[in-house]
Order: C-alpha cells, then structure tokens, then sequence
C-alpha cells in the first residue's frame, strides 16, 4: 500500500510513524508512506500557502493551487474513478465523516491513500469538491490541523494491513470490529473457527471484554475466577458479558448498530435489572 502525506510540517511526522506496528510494516515493505511538503509546490519566494478568504472572516484559509499541483503529480486517476482502482485522496476536515473502524477497514482495501493535511481555518472548498474524493474527521472537537489525524488514520489503517500484525486475528478480535456484512461471528479467517475461549472474536461492534494476566492476584485484586477454571464456555459466557456490560456502561450507542443476538439482549436485560437493583 502507497500512502502519500501532503503537508506543511513534514517534520511533524518524524515521531509518529518511526515506531511500532506502522515501522515494521514499512520495514517489511508492506506499506510505503511519503511525505511531501506543501511548500514546494509554491511559487513565490515567501513560499505562500495560505490566504484571507473572500468575504472576510477571521483566520487564513489553505490556497487550492499548491494542493491540487502536489497531488496531480502523484499520477492518480480521475476522481469518479478511484474507487473502481483502489485509490482515495482524503481531506482531512472537521466537517468530514467521522473515523471508525469500518472506514479504517474500507480504507485498508486500498492500494494508494493521499492524506491532505488541513491547516488554519480550512482549506479551499475546491479542494474538497474537485480534487478530494471524501473528507474525514477523526472527531467532534477542533485541532489545529490535520497531520494528527493522519497519524492517527495511518496507524489504525496500517494495522489492518495483512501481516502487519503478528497474528491478524487479534485486529477482528478488537473493539468496535463488526466484520464485513453479512459475515456473522465467524471472523478468525476464511474457513476459520474461533478458539474455544475467543467469545468475541468478531464482537459485532462492542467494546472490548476486559484482559488480566499473570499474576492470579495483584495488590488485593484477584483474577475472576471463571477466567482460571478452563471452561470455555464460562469464560465465553462472561466475556460476552462483560463486554455487553463494558459497552452498556460507557457507550451506549454502540448497541443501537451492534449485532445482538437474544441471548445477548437477555444479559443486556440482566445487567439492566442488576443494575437497578444496586
């Protein structure tokens, strides 16, 4: 996969993409990202990337002729034509989609990925409707410009990228992973089954359920005890559970899109009644 990063701090992703998962992904040459900094594609000589928008306003806006000069270079083809071959030149903008998993996972499937990192006020709304195919926000709230959230995308797309991963299960085990449509919880692989103990491998877009490790108990706090018993279908059970209960309790929304079976609105109702119990 092809990542290009257009930009005016290319310095600013000396850090984040040096380390990890993303840094043995471009070892392994399984993923290739450039950075290209906007202000070589301007032509005066104080290097000018922005300006004072028309009709006035406060702050300076992203001028659209270094923008589109960079990413025409890049050799992508025509706009309403890149998703038939795998390509996506993305805006990064507060009033774009909002970044989930499942955009991560369409945006994985690509083989080139341009990210235009937004600056100051905005950039030119000709970007976002000539040269950008989609616009993404990584959330409801403002940052001072987009190379965090390319970053962030970077990271959470690269992961997905087969063989990134020690074992590629582990990312269709993960919160928020609903697997393709139609898929059911059968998600470990093609043909695959989930291990005995996997109960939420392919958690249809819970939370996470909640991981101890060695030792049995820390500081007072011990292991639950279903968890040490080697009943796979106990611990299946309460990792269900738990992970309805994670989810019921910090993120409510998600069970409106997530794919509940009846025994999981049984629990959610359990949990409910015990809840109210308290």
């Amino acid at each position: 996969m092809q990542i290009d990063i257009v930009t005016i701090f290319p310095d600013f992703f000396r850090g984040p993409l040096d380390f990890g998962i993303v840094r043995r992904a471009r070892e392994a040459g399984l993923v290739k990202i450039e950075i290209h900094d906007l202000r070589a594609f301007t032509r005066d000589r104080h290097r000018t990337v922005d300006d004072r928008p028309f009709g006035g306003g406060a702050g300076m806006v992203l001028k659209p002729e270094p923008i589109f000069e960079c990413v025409e270079q890049f050799g992508l083809t025509q706009r309403d034509e890149r998703a038939a071959a795998k390509q996506s030149v993305v805006l990064l903008s507060a009033q774009g989609r909002r970044f989930d998993q499942k955009l991560a996972s369409e945006l994985a499937e690509l083989e080139r990925l341009v990210l235009i990192c937004g600056r100051y006020e905005g950039v030119d709304e000709r970007v976002g409707t000539h040269l950008a195919d989609r616009e993404i926000s990584i959330g409801d709230y403002v940052l001072s410009g987009g190379e965090l959230g390319a970053a962030v995308i970077i990271d959470a797309v690269t992961r997905l990228i087969p063989g990134a991963v020690g074992n590629d299960a582990s990312t269709r085990q993960e919160s928020f992973f609903a697997g393709p449509e139609g898929s059911g919880s059968d998600l470990a692989g093609e043909g695959a089954r989930p291990t005995p103990a996997d109960s939420t491998c392919g958690s249809g877009g819970l939370l996470d359920y909640p991981h101890y490790t060695r030792p049995a108990e820390f500081r007072g706090v011990k292991v639950p005890e279903v968890l040490l018993n080697g009943n796979h279908d106990d611990i299946r059970r309460w990792r269900r559970r738990s992970a309805l209960e994670k989810t019921l309790h910090n993120r409510p929304d998600l069970l409106d899109r997530a794919k509940l079976s009846d025994d999981d609105k049984e629990l959610i109702a359990e949990i409910e009644r015990m809840s109210d119990e308290q």
